[in-house]
């Protein structure tokens, strides 16, 4: 018996209790059920087997197993059941269609108030991360007269252009396009503000990202022309903002979540960055910046708190070797860390799409 509208109506039945029993079960994000979301489809039932496919909102989804044992859990009470076979799998939901980058879904902004917080090291390993968890992620370097994704992706070649459009460079599963892949490494980038939001734009819209999940741009620090000119030129998702507990660094932190709020950019959430050195040889803990200051500055403007990632020597020593932490050394307190907070982005990206 299967999901069809041309059945009679006794013989779908069964597909219709068992699509009635999975109408119980909820997203704890979103907050809706998963039949009136449409996460489960091609709903069958044959010789008491219940099949059917549950589409998550991210491959990230932090709470997979969860709802995939209560859909189980809920097959199982349709009479006649008596097992279910589920194929799990993720489409990302389009946040808004623009026709500046139509194939992207979701949009997102890293920034800082202040630099030297580790925003790009912060940006490269949420894009890895997703990547790894099978998301389709793209990286633009915002950042025209400091460029660190080159460096911090291991990446050093140019990229060649077809029919006019940039091909951005790939690597680590995710696309990239930087202006440190167009000059030297001891070439100073000597523009202002008008040439420099021309690139971006030029960036956005003369480079062929193709299908993308997720598209993160690492913003320069501070609240200039960069920020607004992308907030006007494109669709944002929404930005996260990131920090250190440290008081200069989350007074300039406000000013950039500021910035958002007055161009109508949801802020997903404060990630607070070296918040902690922990030793590589003993694992003691010092709070070299103090600790606790991102997560209270979330409480106090009432926004997400997506995690604190500690100061580790690695973090460092992986991002100069281009290949990101979460990828380099993956069961390291940092990079748990960060993908934690790369699963909270892509929540907060679906609450934007679906909410």
């Amino acid at each position: 018996m299967t999901d069809n509208a041309a059945q009679p109506a006794a013989e779908a039945e069964p597909v219709a209790s068992l699509r009635r029993a999975l109408a119980t079960v909820q997203d704890p994000d979103l907050k809706r059920d998963l039949v009136a979301l449409d996460m489960v489809r091609d709903l069958s039932i044959d010789a008491g087997v219940a099949r059917f496919r549950l589409v998550l909102t991210t491959g990230a989804c932090p709470v997979k197993q969860e709802l995939e044992d209560q859909c189980r859990a809920a097959a199982l009470t349709v009479p006649g059941v008596t097992s279910a076979e589920i194929a799990v799998s993720a489409e990302v939901p389009r946040f808004r269609t623009d026709p500046t980058l139509p194939g992207v879904r979701h949009i997102i902004g890293v920034g800082s108030g202040k630099g030297g917080v580790g925003k790009s090291t912060v940006t490269t390993n949420l894009a890895c991360a997703l990547a790894a968890m099978g998301a389709r992620v793209g990286l633009l370097d915002a950042d025209i007269h400091g460029p660190s994704i080159p460096t911090m992706m291991g990446v050093r070649q140019e990229p060649f252009v077809i029919n006019k459009k940039m091909v951005p460079i790939e690597r680590h599963g995710v696309k990239m396009i930087s202006i440190g892949f167009l000059v030297a490494d001891d070439q100073a980038v000597i523009w202002r503000g008008p040439m420099v939001t021309g690139a971006l734009k030029q960036f956005l819209t003369d480079v062929d990202w193709g299908e993308l999940d997720y598209l993160f741009i690492d913003l320069p620090p501070g609240t200039g022309d960069v920020q607004l000119t992308l907030c006007q030129s494109v669709p944002l998702a929404g930005a996260v903002v990131v920090t250190t507990p440290q008081t200069v660094a989350l007074s300039d932190a406000r000013r950039a979540a500021a910035l958002f709020a007055k161009v109508n950019v949801e802020v997903f959430g404060i990630v607070e960055n070296m918040s902690g050195y922990v030793c590589p040889q003993c694992g003691h803990h010092d709070d070299i910046f103090s600790h606790g200051g991102g997560e209270a500055y979330a409480a106090e403007v009432g926004v997400p708190f997506l995690g604190a990632v500690p100061l580790e020597p690695g973090v460092r020593i992986a991002g100069d070797a281009g290949t990101p932490v979460v990828l380099a050394a993956p069961d390291s307190l940092s990079a748990k860390a960060l993908r934690a907070v790369a699963q909270k982005v892509a929540q907060r990206a679906s609450i934007a799409a679906l909410g």
